[in-house]
């Protein structure tokens, strides 16, 4: 593996591992934060927000499943895990962009968490 392979993996599972979680957590306190002040609308970029929480709980639910049952090598339960993981973590980063050009409480961290949350996804899919 080359430097500049190894520099891209450590990226992607930094974003996967770290970036997802700390965004997540840090949008759901800020938007909870200013829900009561409407200073402009966000509806799109908050959609995009919630899609990537839902990757995220897929994950883990997978995660559960996967230590109570356990998961053959390509399950074609898992392989359905990982395809609507990474659509809901794709669908929470393309509308979370739409809230990069107006203020907004989710403006960096629902973008950011639909990239973390994929970066989970391809890593994950990645290992199997």
């Amino acid at each position: 593996m080359t430097l500049g392979m190894g520099i891209l993996f450590a990226a992607v599972v930094a974003a996967g591992y770290l970036l997802a979680p700390v965004m997540l957590v840090w949008g759901w306190i800020r938007y909870l934060r200013r829900i009561d002040k409407p200073e402009h609308p966000f509806f799109l970029a908050f959609i995009g927000f919630l899609l990537s929480t839902a990757s995220a709980f897929l994950a883990i639910a997978a995660v559960a499943y996967a230590i109570m049952h356990g998961f053959a090598y390509y399950d074609p339960l898992l392989l359905r895990v990982f395809r609507w993981g990474g659509l809901l973590s794709l669908g929470g980063l393309v509308l979370g962009s739409t809230g990069i050009a107006r203020p907004n409480p989710l403006k960096w961290q629902a973008p950011l968490a639909g990239i973390g949350m994929l970066a989970f996804w391809i890593i994950s899919a990645a290992g199997e």
